[in-house]
């Protein structure tokens, strides 16, 4: 069975990786159209779709992987994206969550306004600007239905900015899902300053003691807090509000910055932007990937967001990282490296999977961050903030032993919510319940991933000051579980968030996509591939 050749529409979005020129660019994605074309079962094709790359990536052995966006009689279709595998231009695999193709109505019953209404009546008043509505196809669900997503933006109650994405059935008026496109929480972008000179400057941190920092040196004899060795990455200060009118370069004259202490509005920049940078050569030195969307732009920096604000986030709008102070008593800034790390794999999520940050696909998009955001702290291995599995340990102020943290990576359940282990329908329908049907905050049902990754890497390594035992790390027994160290398990995940998981990928399409990447890295029957396996069968995942 054929479609019509005029089925495929190809456009280039954004190529990630490689020196290879535009014609070879090109020449990848119109093989993985031809792929699609031909290989319609395996890619859930109709004769109503149309893809545009994303994406491509070639691997040494020739192996092409290029990620489509779908759309469907020219909707687009929330949950359709796939990557196409391929060599030699013979088709290898189609990684997708898509059931079966695409066949159902693209007329409404409802018009936009009404799924304005609805969507608001959920919101609320508190909204800023216009609200926005479309048409698309929402095919995340079993069922793939006709939808508006409908855009609020506002204020949360905790002063988080918020962009709330509402899918309401175009048909019944039913809300099908609902999330927030501002990750761990807009704040605009302020532009960027004239291209300088590098010069090395002196950090003083309020956690990561005295560091390096690269700065530039201004028009107005001045250096400026911008690294232009890393793409432009640079911090600014938005005094305590969440206007960019109020945002104010960091500049000084020694290029001395900051002082150890909170009297210094520098000091706080200094721990953000040395985080950053240090996340940046990360994915740079351990992946080979030049920034964020692998262009080699850097990203803005916003800290003294608000006053006294108790969280930190990731943005796309501003393509930006956004940090609280804490409330100076009990909480320091959210600057350590490991939530610095954590903030800018969100937006490397984005720009690869795009894992939905919802439901289980939100809580893989969690455990990325908390995953990567450990593996930069072991990166940075800064004597003053020492590379462990929690996430968050520095943000307390009071914390002897640093035992207290926001999440416990080889034990979840420490938080008092997250799972340790993948539930069971029959032995726990109300767990499995809670988990699968998108009750469960992206934060906490990351616990079962972060708790594989933390197995994978060290095995049945048992932290001390918990009072735990080996039988506490693992949910079926298996306490001779070894690990295969972070070097490997890093490039496993990292492979398999690039390749093949999507923006609708849950915990069995993880499983499956660290077992392809760990298979591509290291070979079918490497024990590296069965430690994988054995790791997700440690949090009950088979």
């Amino acid at each position: 069975m054929s479609l019509p050749k005029n089925i495929i529409s190809v456009a280039v979005l954004m190529i990630m990786g490689g020196t290879a020129t535009a014609a070879d660019k090109l020449a990848i994605i119109n093989r993985a159209s031809v792929q699609i074309k031909s290989n319609i079962a395996a890619t859930r094709t109709s004769a109503n779709d149309s893809f545009v790359a994303r994406s491509t990536i070639v691997d040494a052995d020739g192996t092409e992987h290029v990620r489509f966006d779908r759309s469907f009689k020219g909707l687009p279709v929330i949950g359709g994206d796939m990557v196409v595998h391929s060599k030699a231009g013979r088709f290898k695999s189609a990684s997708l969550t898509l059931a079966k193709p695409l066949n159902l109505s693209v007329v409404p019953k409802l018009k936009s306004a009404d799924a304005l209404v609805i969507a608001g009546s959920d919101f609320g008043t508190g909204f800023e600007g216009l609200p926005t509505t479309r048409l698309v196809v929402f095919a995340r669900a079993a069922v793939p239905k006709l939808a508006y997503e409908t855009l609020y933006t506002g204020v949360r109650a905790d002063r988080t900015p918020t962009r709330m994405h509402y899918f309401v059935d175009a048909n019944s008026g039913k809300i099908l899902a609902k999330w927030d496109a501002i990750e761990t929480g807009k704040v605009p972008n302020v532009g960027n300053p004239e291209p300088a000179p590098a010069t090395g400057g002196t950090g003083r941190s309020l956690l990561s003691g005295t560091v390096p920092l690269n700065t530039v040196y201004g028009n107005r004899k001045l250096y400026e807090l911008k690294d232009a060795t890393r793409g432009g990455i640079y911090t600014v200060d938005y005094g305590n509000t969440f206007r960019d009118e109020t945002a104010i370069k960091f500049l000084d004259g020694d290029n001395v910055w900051g002082n150890s202490t909170r009297s210094d509005r520098a000091t706080i920049a200094v721990d953000a932007q040395y985080g950053v940078t240090k996340t940046w050569d990360f994915y740079k030195n351990v992946f080979g990937r030049v920034g964020v969307r692998n262009d080699g732009v850097g990203t803005m920096n916003a800290v003294h967001f608000q006053s006294k604000y108790m969280n930190a986030f990731w943005s796309d709008d501003c393509f930006c990282m956004v940090f609280g102070d804490g409330d100076g008593v009990n909480y320091n800034p959210f600057v350590m490296i490991d939530v610095t790390g954590h903030e800018m794999t969100h937006g490397v999520t984005s720009h690869t999977s795009a894992l939905e940050y919802y439901g289980a696909s939100g809580g893989l998009n969690e455990a990325t961050s908390d995953i990567m955001g450990a593996m930069v702290e072991f990166y940075t291995n800064n004597g003053n903030n020492p590379p462990n599995y929690l996430i968050g340990e520095k943000i307390f102020v009071d914390n002897p032993g640093n035992l207290s943290a926001l999440r416990y990576m080889f034990k979840p359940s420490l938080d008092g919510i997250s799972p340790d282990c993948y539930p069971e329908r029959d032995e726990n329908p109300d767990g499995y319940e809670f988990f699968f049907n998108n009750y469960m905050d992206v934060h906490f049902n990351s616990g079962v991933a972060n708790h594989f990754y933390y197995l994978l890497a060290e095995g049945v390594q048992v932290p001390g000051g918990y009072g735990l035992t080996p039988d506490d790390l693992v949910c079926n027994g298996n306490t001779a579980l070894q690990g295969i160290g972070r070097s490997a398990a890093q490039q496993i995940w990292y492979r398999a968030l690039v390749l093949y998981m999507t923006s609708n990928s849950n915990y069995d399409d993880a499983r499956a996509a660290t077992l392809s990447a760990a298979t591509d890295l290291y070979g079918a029957n490497s024990a590296q591939r069965n430690a994988v396996a054995a790791a997700w069968a440690a949090v009950n995942l088979n």
